[in-house]
């Protein structure tokens, strides 16, 4: 693989350089220089390898320049950049809208629209809905993520780093309650649990906005900056069919979830419930921008011709690779090495916790695999503290490894669905040095 560099800089030189030019706002898990990537492993420009259990926050299902996908973007590179969907039509971006049109749950009539990022796929979905319903509101739930815009920012949980310092955010935001079993009351069993959270949804509709003001509920089938919480089903039909019932649109946030992470390509299949739309972007083009929003015919085709839009949305190179993406996953059984995948890492973990009373819940739907980090498992007291140690450690020793939660106390892991077995022992024999 040829390699072209800039000029010859040192790591030292290059972090001095982004510390004078780059905003401190962007944050950095890992301080070296990516120099080319494969597969699930990257190496810096001082030739260290790094095994990536971080996928880029979920974005390299199917790893690092993937064959297929570089030949298909090398492809349409040469093609053309970009006409501007808005300004002359190109065959990718149809195409591409049939596909996810294809394998969305739902054997209803849909449309799709593409756009850049995560946040704008959420944006979007909230206009198609107030338009289709003619209602103010939305509903998310706390400890949801959903981005970073004004918008998307009033629908996240987390105040410090996301929403701190840069407000007002935008009225008719409300976030509903969410289950999280671990944390449920002790001596509660989990049934009398979920039926109590049921219960303080329908009742958060009484105390705090009215169902026929609500144009859409935003939900992540899990939580992924929220810290890899799984609901139970049963949660998760109630709140879909309670939105049947007052004429609410139920929107699956799929941005991290989907295109396999869960062991199914979408994580909302889990539950045995089909959302109106459904949002996606990150492992959508193998670490391109690109996003969408999918969904009902009846509620996509609402709005007018320029209503909807912007720039770049839809990028042809990044249809190609999303095509590319979706064949790869048919041809490589990608869901099926999803759940095997899932199944190692927990039974590392398991092991893991034989050793450290600290690591107090494993939790997992597929290769979608955290780790809940707490003071002992009788007080399940949160430490983020000793989660910051053990992903300094895995960053500084060769792993690429990324903590999640409202209180900072979760390992997740993210890592390439096409991720070799020499590859991944790797990256166990390390994370299993930074868990000591």
């Amino acid at each position: 693989m040829m390699i072209t560099t800039y000029e010859e800089v040192s790591t030292k030189e290059l972090q001095e350089m982004r510390q004078k030019y780059v905003a401190k706002g962007v944050s950095n898990g890992n301080l070296n220089i990516a120099k080319y990537a494969h597969g699930a492993t990257v190496v810096d420009i001082d030739g260290k390898e790094w095994i990536d259990f971080a996928g880029a926050i979920g974005t390299l299902n199917v790893g690092h320049t993937h064959p297929k996908v570089t030949e298909a973007v090398k492809d349409q590179v040469e093609r053309f950049l970009h006409p501007g969907f808005n300004v002359m039509m190109y065959e990718g971006y149809i195409r591409l809208a049939k596909k996810l049109c294809e394998i969305t749950p739902g054997d209803f009539d849909k449309q799709a629209i593409l756009l850049n990022s995560g946040a704008e796929a959420v944006e979007n979905a909230i206009k198609i809905a107030r338009r289709y319903t003619g209602r103010p509101a939305v509903v998310s739930f706390v400890r949801g993520y959903h981005g970073r815009t004004n918008l998307t920012m009033g629908m996240t949980s987390k105040v410090k780093p996301y929403k701190f310092g840069f407000g007002p955010f935008a009225p008719e935001i409300y976030q509903a309650p969410y289950p999280y079993v671990y944390r449920k009351t002790a001596g509660m069993t989990e049934e009398e649990y979920v039926d109590q959270v049921i219960q303080e949804f329908k009742d958060f509709f009484l105390a705090t906005v009215a169902p026929e003001m609500v144009a859409c509920v935003v939900m992540e089938p899990i939580q992924g900056e929220g810290g890899f919480v799984i609901p139970p089903k049963k949660f998760v039909q109630a709140v879909s069919e309670f939105c049947k019932e007052n004429g609410i649109v139920f929107v699956s946030d799929e941005i991290q979830t989907g295109f396999g992470r869960t062991g199914k390509m979408f994580a909302i299949e889990h539950f045995d419930v089909v959302p109106d739309l459904v949002t996606v972007s990150k492992s959508l083009a193998a670490g391109l921008p690109l996003s969408g929003v999918v969904g009902r015919k009846e509620i996509m085709e609402v709005t007018g011709p320029g209503e909807l839009g912007g720039t770049y949305g839809g990028s042809p190179v990044g249809c190609a690779a999303a095509l590319a993406v979706i064949d790869i996953f048919e041809e490589e059984n990608l869901l099926e090495k999803s759940e095997l995948l899932g199944q190692k890492l927990e039974a590392k973990l398991k092991e893991l916790a034989e050793k450290h009373e600290y690591i107090g819940d494993i939790r997992r739907l597929g290769a979608m695999v955290g780790c809940e980090i707490v003071e002992d498992r009788s007080s399940k007291k949160p430490n983020k503290a000793k989660t910051a140690e053990i992903t300094k450690y895995a960053n500084e020793n060769g792993l690429l490894l990324l903590s999640a939660g409202i209180k900072g106390n979760i390992i997740r892991f993210l890592t390439p669905l096409v991720i070799t077995d020499e590859e991944l022992a790797k990256g166990l024999a390390i994370l299993e040095k930074a868990f000591s």
